[in-house]
């Protein structure tokens, strides 16, 4: 059996989960502003005192590592890294985007609106303006195209969008339906990350032994992307 604390800091919303072989236990979720500084440590002591878990009975951690919020990857870090040094157990690293993914596919598995098995998913993150970090999935959580930083354009998915059936989901996506129309897109801006989405991934990882190095892994925070531009520039 593999208990595992799940921290989520990579969007607005401050999110952990407990999670017994990659069965959910516990979940707190904030969404007032700083939480992931004010209010990220008491979710956890919450959710263990709720859960009836103590510290000591943790197997590992598994973190949410970006892209997107810069202050909330550090923030989340910093703390997996201090449980895990105080407790001498693993961290495991979940891309934010593939977690995102994670959940979109079980929650539509449940639900009506169910995917159709050639469905691309688009899991995207608000960056600024009109950009976003995006990936693509197959309905599988195969990865079709890695992360990237994307400035949103009309025709930016219009060769897949013409081949098949592309969701788009996240904080980003209500981007994506103000500028791109076509009978093949699909949007669910109201989905929204959570580190209850991390707790499958994080238990295949687990078995088999894949951890990060606890004192030198950094979040992807795709800092290069959050360079000043020039106004007369336009990124190609």
């Amino acid at each position: 059996m593999a208990l595992i604390l799940h921290i989520e800091t990579a969007s607005p919303v401050c999110s952990v989960a407990l999670a017994n072989d990659g069965q959910l236990i516990g979940l707190k979720e904030s969404s007032e502003e700083k939480a992931h500084s004010s209010r990220l440590t008491v979710m956890i002591e919450e959710m263990a005192n709720e859960a009836g878990w103590r510290f000591d009975q943790l197997d590992a951690i598994s973190l949410s590592l970006g892209p997107r919020s810069y202050t909330g990857l550090r923030i989340g870090t910093s703390i997996a890294k201090g449980i895990a040094y105080g407790l001498s157990i693993p961290i495991i690293g979940i891309p934010t985007l593939t977690a995102l993914a994670n959940g979109f596919i079980t929650n539509r598995s449940d639900s009506n609106n169910k995917l159709n098995n050639n469905s691309l998913l688009c899991p995207m993150l608000d960056a600024r303006r009109m950009e976003v970090y995006t990936a693509l999935f197959d309905s599988r959580l195969a990865e079709i195209r890695p992360v990237e930083a994307l400035i949103i354009q009309e025709e930016s998915f219009r060769e897949l969008l013409d081949r098949q059936e592309v969701w788009f989901f996240g904080t980003g996506s209500g981007k994506v339906k103000g500028v791109i129309s076509h009978p093949n897109a699909r949007f669910d801006p109201a989905f929204q990350l959570s580190a209850a989405y991390q707790t499958t991934l994080a238990d295949s990882l687990f078995r088999r032994k894949e951890f990060l190095d606890t004192a030198y892994f950094e979040p992807h925070y795709l800092k290069e992307f959050l360079a000043t531009i020039p106004k007369n520039k336009v990124l190609g």
